[in-house]
């Protein structure tokens, strides 16, 4: 790996877990704690792993149907996530999918939707911590939007089960399983009219 490509993922690793350290601070701050639905059971573990099946389903028909309004995801992902984590070793692809999915989840769903949850009402604390979750991912119109869908997906299992750890191995499962496929699986295209 190259100097650059070390300094990328320290950068990104510090990022993605920074959000984790300010769910807490925040959760502090707000008293709310983002640990508060976090429980160590297997079966939530479980349903969590088997949850990460349909999103990483999504990604992979990003590949197989040419549909036009996705059409700039896949650009994008070839143009910049490609040349940007290609050097990256397995455990790499591992160490920032477990960050992202524990960092984002404690701020998103941990603290963000069960604070708004208090205040607003459950439904519309899922919908607000999707819609922020959606933003900040402003790759493309588009790709905020789908990842705004699988907020709703996650702070919905975490609904579902009573457990933060549920969309954590969901999240941190379909990074990583997604990453592996598009890096290592999945060919780049000869040219951008293949896309």
């Amino acid at each position: 790996m190259t100097r650059s490509g070390l300094s990328w993922f320290l950068l990104a690793c510090a990022a993605e877990g920074s959000l984790g350290l300010i769910a807490v601070a925040l959760g502090y701050a707000l008293h709310q704690s983002p640990l508060a639905r976090w429980h160590w059971r297997v079966e939530d573990a479980g349903i969590g792993l088997a949850a990460a099946l349909p999103p990483l389903l999504f990604f992979l028909s990003l590949w197989k149907f040419d549909v036009a309004a996705l059409r700039d995801i896949r650009l994008v992902l070839e143009r910049n996530v490609r040349p940007l984590f290609s050097s990256w070793s397995i455990f790499q692809l591992a160490a920032i999918s477990v960050l992202a999915g524990v960092g984002e989840e404690l701020l998103f769903r941990g603290l963000i939707q069960e604070k708004l949850s208090a205040v607003i009402g459950p439904l519309p604390a899922l919908a607000v911590a999707s819609l922020l979750f959606g933003c900040v991912h402003p790759i493309t119109w588009n790709y905020a939007w789908v990842t705004a869908l699988i907020g709703v997906y996650l702070g919905g299992l975490m609904m579902a089960t009573g457990n933060l750890l549920c969309p954590v191995v969901t999240h941190a499962a379909y990074d990583f399983l997604a990453l592996v496929y598009f890096l290592r699986i999945h060919r780049a295209p000869s040219s951008e009219a293949d896309l």
